[in-house]
């Protein structure tokens, strides 16, 4: 195997490799906007349902009690 051959399959290997790995990212974005959707839901659930019981909304951004 001559020294081009070789650079021509490691380049396509390389290049599949990407393309690979750019589908993953590109699903895993979809899938991490989904999962934040779901988490600020339910957050929202879960501040609706505190205030329901009479107590006070819960911040995001506030620590919880044993903290």
């Amino acid at each position: 195997m001559t020294d081009t051959t070789q650079l021509e399959e490691k380049i396509a290997h390389l290049t599949r490799t990407v393309e690979d790995m750019s589908d993953i990212v590109a699903r895993q974005e979809t899938e991490i906007a989904t999962l934040t959707r779901r988490v600020e839901m339910l957050m929202q659930r879960s501040a609706e349902q505190e205030l329901d019981v009479g107590g006070s909304a819960v911040l995001a951004d506030q620590r919880p009690p044993h903290w």
